[in-house]
């Protein structure tokens, strides 16, 4: 059972093995709010996952070490149990599914594991873990269904309640749910008027959808950019522990976390993953209430793998209204690009593409197409880009 004595524990037994990770102030983020991150994509092994998979270790006997670990993973609860055995001297074997970004199976394997690609998702993967378990003998660490796991991952509330002791409230990624229940378990017991909000991924609510209907349930399929929280069955104790003590869960769609990703990057200059920011992207799309309170946002990890990494900017520009393209309707006559280009000019665009082609069949045998991608401010600036060819007598086409 899992108690504030036993989270306690965990503190003690990480203490020479995690770093306690800052606190940081952004205000840009939410100017309506007073914004604070929790940097646990700043952790070892990139991710606040290594608390609960050391922690479970080190309660491990001595039979169990000997026999060795097996654990399942979309990828930072595998780094942290690859790191965990390999500090405390014991065999470890990670299922990954197939799908999971080549930076996590690397690094986890950097860190000493043996890994067992699985084809399918995390919970084939975990299927797969469950079945060398019983044939090989090792010791399962799940990802978040464990009271020793979730001791761990409560650390961070503990962390918080020191570093800031005043908060209102804590918005909290959630996958299978085992850090909100730590988290929420560990503050709740110690100031229960501190609101702690959970955030899915609008393409994974397996826990939004429990704790809506009073029973676990089991998502058909889950789609999202944020990997780390793709879950698509809640666990048992977890289910439990978010429904007594996380006050509201909420969703964010990819482009509200990819435009979380990007303001991370540019204002704060820090580096989060999918799972990692959508506490941000809550904050930042006032999905939860937080207006004029002290809130800390949990970034909950940092390995973003660089190959998608250019595509989530790019969807973050465009959600954010820094990107945009512009298709117009021309008369075939020297002089039109040029005005074009002047008007958006004057007002501060600057153009990365253009694409111009004469009038298809059916449309006016003098008209012309221009197609014209820009850099923009938000979209305000869009909207008086727009209006400034309208004026001058430009059609838009698709406004």
């Amino acid at each position: 059972m899992l108690t504030l004595d036993k989270i306690y524990h965990a503190k003690y037994i990480l203490k020479q093995v995690i770093r306690e990770t800052d606190v940081i102030h952004a205000p840009k983020i939410n100017p309506e709010s007073n914004i604070w991150l929790k940097t646990e994509n700043l952790q070892i092994t990139g991710s606040f996952k290594v608390r609960g998979a050391y922690y479970k270790m080190s309660c491990l006997s001595d039979e169990e070490k000997s026999k060795g670990v097996i654990a399942c993973s979309a990828g930072n609860h595998a780094q942290g149990v690859a790191l965990a055995a390999a500090k405390n001297g014991i065999k470890s074997v990670i299922c990954l599914p197939d799908g999971a970004p080549i930076s996590k199976v690397e690094a986890t394997k950097s860190y000493g594991a043996e890994v067992c690609l699985v084809k399918g998702v995390y919970d084939d993967a975990y299927a797969e873990a469950l079945r060398q378990r019983d044939e090989y003998g090792y010791t399962f660490v799940h990802p978040f269904d464990d009271e020793n796991v979730i001791a761990g991952q409560g650390t961070i509330g503990l962390e918080l309640i020191e570093q800031v002791p005043d908060m209102d409230a804590v918005i909290v990624p959630i996958g299978g749910g085992g850090l909100i229940s730590g988290l929420a378990f560990a503050i709740k017991s110690l100031n229960p008027n501190i609101r702690v909000y959970g955030v899915q991924a609008a393409g994974a609510p397996s826990m939004l959808n429990a704790v809506k209907d009073g029973h676990i349930e089991c998502l058909d399929s889950v789609s999202t950019i944020a990997d780390g929280i793709a879950v698509k069955e809640p666990g048992e104790n977890t289910f439990k522990i978010v429904s007594e003590y996380v006050d509201e869960i909420v969703t964010v769609t990819d482009d509200e976390i990819s435009a979380a990703i990007l303001a991370l990057m540019e204002q704060q200059k820090l580096v989060t993953e999918g799972a990692g920011a959508v506490s941000v992207a809550a904050a930042m799309f006032n999905k939860v209430p937080i207006k004029d309170k002290k809130v800390v946002c949990l970034l909950s990890g940092g390995n973003i793998d660089v190959t998608i990494l250019s595509r989530v900017i790019k969807r973050g520009l465009l959600m954010t209204g820094r990107n945009s393209t512009l298709n117009i309707e021309l008369l075939d006559k020297p002089g039109q690009l040029m005005d074009v280009s002047k008007i958006i000019a004057e007002l501060g665009g600057n153009v990365i593409s253009i694409h111009h082609e004469r009038a298809n069949e059916g449309s006016d045998v003098n008209g012309c197409y221009l197609r014209i991608v820009l850099e923009t401010r938000n979209y305000e600036h869009i909207q008086q880009i727009k209006s400034a060819l309208k004026n001058n007598g430009f059609k838009i086409t698709n406004d």
